[in-house]
């Protein structure tokens, strides 16, 4: 059984994101057909809510408790010398995950209708799109065991230093949906596309790709899991040296990240009392939101937990790797806002060209873009926060503290969903038509838009989940401020940013104003093309403008190009 990863933080960062990216790619091809073929519709409302339901427990049990809790244990284990003793660990957790997975994947199925209501109550108001939802919730439920052990097996490979694999492994979940909705169009769309019936059935054929998907996403890691964990046996036992601290710390862990989850659909249940199409617009716009969190935030994340947690082992051990852990803190820190400060810069900027460069087809209109990039820019305002605070999360998980996280996120929480809901009843009276804003109705407002106003969206799109998704944002700077707190407490002074925040946001805004200049000319372009010469004009000036600041990341990538190319010349 081989031991972590011994290369640089900034590679395996790279091989996480490379995954990451090849699997948001995928998504995008996956969102962009989806808002062709139903936009924002009652069932592009229904699937956003049925995917979200499953999802839940694949968050609680998967990927991220999987991440602080397993993972630091599992990756100690290796470190010491004790593969039998992680092969052990290993085994027990993926029994006691399959164990878990498939009674509540059960009970999943018979109480798809109540789940629904818990929810999204709201779409009762709407008895098509509340039915269908129920329907897509019980035929996409069998997929939520399939990825949790899917999750499993990530947390194995990245403890390993196989972090490729891993991450690119849920691109076949999107190919598995993109060839279903494919199929599904193709056999059903005959002229009729945009109405109920064939939306409906549309999004039928999507859940059964999702479960296909999920079994896809579990079977290529498989074979390599095997590989290392040899003698394998998924027997759910809990007196197995290590399996204790796994569960001590799984339980807070749990709690953190279900505040967080819950907080998801506290959001969606808010969302589903507001006009139609207000669910299909979070969707669309968390996807380009979620795309830096993942590819910088959950890339850097991951790459240094295990680094994080053998330092932490180091630490207990011999008194040292409190300073190693915190050169590795700040130089995540930097590698994530070099990334993530342009790219917020360039969604509040030019958010609509990128949006229509991505979405802006069949169904989906400038209308529904301008929605959208509406609701992106109120998560964007938090961008930066959340992906850092995932790091200072890991660094927090490393030490094995899982208290302050779960307090941090149920602040989070509180601020988000109050802020947001107060927001998001002015703002579902405010909407987007073909002549610009206009305010339909009464301000201040202190209920939601009456039953038969809900269904009334023709010609207009209005903005309540713009109103959720900036209080979304607000919060998660509260939550970073707390965590950066904590991490002080255990290692040290921590800087977001590294250090270099001033410089970054420097040469971000240059890039901004340039792409705000020129924001005529490129709305003269075709939708298709508008966003990426967007993305290459902010490229274009951010990058020598960071260079020229001293940004040590740009400049380190830079001159790693630089030797890359003149090797290959030679």
């Amino acid at each position: 059984m081989s031991g972590p990863a011994r290369g640089s933080g900034r590679r395996s960062s790279g091989l996480v994101a490379a995954g990451i990216l090849v699997s948001r790619v995928t998504g995008l091809v996956r969102e962009r057909a989806l808002g062709h073929y139903l936009g924002t519709s009652g069932a592009a409302d229904a699937f956003t809510v049925a995917f979200r339901i499953p999802n839940l427990l694949q968050h609680l049990l998967g990927e991220g408790v999987l991440s602080a809790s397993f993972i630091p244990v599992y990756s100690r284990l290796l470190a010491e010398g004790r593969p039998r003793d992680a092969g052990r660990v290993a085994s027990a957790v993926l029994g006691l995950l399959v164990l878990a997975a498939g009674g509540l994947t059960l009970l999943g199925v018979a109480l798809a209708e109540p789940l629904t209501v818990l929810i999204a109550g709201g779409l009762r108001a709407r008895p098509d799109t509340f039915a269908l939802t129920v329907d897509l919730v019980r035929l996409m439920f069998p997929a939520v065991g399939l990825l949790v052990v899917s999750a499993w097996c990530l947390g194995v490979l990245n403890s390993h230093g196989r972090f490729f694999l891993s991450y690119v492994a849920p691109s076949l979940l999107n190919v598995a949906q993109v060839v279903a909705l494919a199929l599904a169009a193709w056999y059903l769309v005959d002229g009729t596309a945009g109405t109920v019936r064939v939306q409906e059935e549309l999004v039928r054929w999507l859940g059964v790709g999702t479960v296909v998907g999920g079994g896809l996403q579990l079977l290529v890691q498989l074979p390599a899991v095997l590989r290392l964990t040899r003698g394998l046996r998924p027997v759910p036992r809990v007196r197995v040296p290590g399996v204790p601290e796994v569960l001590r710390a799984f339980g807070p862990v749990v709690a953190a990240k279900g505040v967080v989850q819950v907080s998801t659909y506290l959001q969606v249940l808010l969302a589903s009392y507001l006009a139609a199409g207000a669910l299909a617009s979070l969707r669309y716009a968390q996807v380009l939101y979620l795309l830096p969190v993942s590819l910088f935030g959950m890339a850097v994340a991951a790459a240094a937990l295990p680094r994080l947690s053998a330092g932490s082992a180091q630490e207990r051990a011999a008194g040292g790797g409190r300073e190693s852990s915190l050169r590795h803190v700040e130089a995540g820190l930097g590698r994530v806002a070099a990334l993530v400060v342009p790219t917020a810069v360039g969604y509040l900027v030019v958010g609509d060209l990128v949006t229509a460069t991505l979405f802006q087809t069949g169904e989906f209109g400038r209308l529904e873009v301008v929605a959208v990039w509406l609701v992106l820019a109120g998560f964007t305002v938090g961008l930066t926060a959340t992906t850092s605070g995932r790091l200072l999360q890991a660094a927090l998980y490393a030490g094995s503290e899982t208290r302050i996280p779960a307090v941090t996120a149920t602040v989070r929480v509180v601020v988000s969903l109050v802020v947001g809901a107060v927001l998001m009843l002015q703002l579902d009276r405010v909407a987007v038509t073909p002549d610009g804003l206009r305010v339909l109705g009464d301000l201040p407002a202190l209920t939601p838009l009456p039953a038969d106003e809900r269904d009334d969206t023709a010609g207009v799109v209005r903005l309540g989940a713009a109103g959720l998704a900036l209080g979304s944002g607000l919060a998660a700077w509260v939550e970073v401020v707390a965590l950066r707190r904590a991490v002080r407490r255990r290692l040290g002074p921590v800087r977001l940013g590294g250090g270099q925040l001033g410089r970054i946001a420097l040469a971000a805004a240059a890039a901004g104003a340039v792409a705000g200049l020129a924001r005529p000319l490129l709305l003269t372009l075709p939708p298709e093309v508008g966003g990426l010469a967007a993305v290459a004009l902010l490229g274009a000036v951010y990058v020598p403008s960071a260079r020229a600041l001293g940004v040590r990341e740009v400049t380190e990538v830079l001159a790693s190009l630089v030797r890359r190319v003149r090797a290959r010349r030679g």
